[in-house]
C-alpha cells in the first residue's frame, strides 16, 4: 500500500494558506498538513533568535506528525531559519518562500518596483542580497507593512479600516508611478483585491506562491517522494491558537477564490 505521508506547510499564522492553495493546484493528489502559529504571530516584529527558535519548534511538530517534506510558507521564517533547517535536515525536501522580485523586475525594463514585506524580512541579509542582485535593472522600493498581516489574521480582507490603512501605507511611495508590486509576505495575497483598488489595476502584482509550489514538486520528484496515487489528497489544519474560530478562519481563507 502506498505511503501517503503529508507535505507539511508551516506559517507564522494563516497567511501561508495562500501558498497552500498553490500547492494543492499543482499537486492535488498529495495530502497536506498546515500548521499556523497564530498564537505567536506576527513573526515580522520579533527578534531573529526568537523567530529561529519558533520555526525549528514548529517544523519538529510537522515532522512528528509524519510530514515527508516541509514548506516554510513565511518570508520572515524563511529569511531567519531556512539555512539552519537545511543543515539540520539534509535529506528532507524543504523549500522556503522569498519575495518574487525577479519576475517583477523582468516584467518591464527600468521599472519602479515596490516590495511589500514585514519590517524583519526587509532587514534580513537574505533580502538585502536579493535586492542588490536586481538594483541595476530596476528601482526597488522596500515598503515595510507593520500591521497588514494582522488584518488577515482577523479575516478582515476588505472594508473601510483596511482601505484607510492601505491608502496611508502607499501615500509616500505613490508620489511617483509604480510599475509593479511584490507581495513579500504570504498573508498579503489575501489583501490583493484591496491593494489593487488602492494603487490601480494597471499596476502588476507578483507573489512567490506559484514558483515555490513548483519548486516543492521538483524536489519531491528528485527525492522520489511524489505520490503515485490518483486519488484527491486531503488538507488538515493545525494551529497553535487551538480555537473553533481559528479553524473556521483557516477553512474560510482556504476557500477564497
Amino acid at each position: 500500500m502506498e505511503n501517503r505521508e503529508p507535505i507539511g506547510v508551516f506559517d507564522s499564522g494563516v497567511g501561508g494558506i495562500s501558498l497552500l492553495r498553490e500547492l494543492v493546484k499543482i499537486m492535488p493528489n498529495e495530502n497536506y498538513l498546515y500548521l499556523g502559529d497564530s498564537q505567536n504571530a506576527p513573526y515580522g516584529t520579533k527578534s531573529l533568535e526568537e523567530v529561529r527558535r519558533l520555526t525549528l519548534e514548529n517544523v519538529d511538530i510537522l515532522l512528528s506528525h509524519g510530514a515527508k517534506a516541509v514548506v516554510v510558507a513565511c518570508n520572515t521564517a524563511t529569511s531567519a531559519a531556512v539555512a539552519i533547517l537545511r543543515k539540520k535536515f539534509p535529506d528532507l525536501p524543504l523549500v522556503g518562500i522569498e519575495p518574487a522580485i525577479k519576475p517583477a523586475v523582468l516584467y518591464k525594463q527600468n521599472s519602479r518596483v515596490v516590495v511589500m514585506a514585514t519590517p524583519m524580512t526587509l532587514r534580513q541579509e537574505k533580502f538585502q542580497k536579493l535586492m542588490k542582485q536586481y538594483e541595476d535593472q530596476a528601482r526597488i522600493v522596500p515598503l515595510p507593512c507593520p500591521g497588514l498581516m494582522e488584518f488577515v489574521e482577523r479575516g478582515e480582507l476588505e472594508g473601510e479600516r483596511l482601505k484607510t490603512y492601505l491608502e496611508k501605507l502607499f501615500r509616500p511611495v505613490r508620489k511617483e508611478p509604480i510599475d509593479s508590486i511584490v507581495l513579500g509576505c504570504t498573508h498579503y495575497p489575501f489583501a490583493k483585491k484591496m491593494i489593487e483598488e488602492t494603487v490601480g489595476h494597471e499596476v502588476a502584482i507578483f507573489d512567490g506562491g506559484n514558483g515555490t509550489a513548483r519548486e516543492m514538486r521538483r524536489r519531491l520528484m528528485v527525492a522520489g517522494k511524489l505520490t503515485k496515487s490518483e486519488k484527491k489528497g486531503t488538507v488538515s489544519f493545525l494551529n497553535s491558537r487551538d480555537t473553533e474560530e481559528e479553524r473556521e478562519l483557516c477553512e474560510f481563507l482556504f476557500a477564497q477564490k
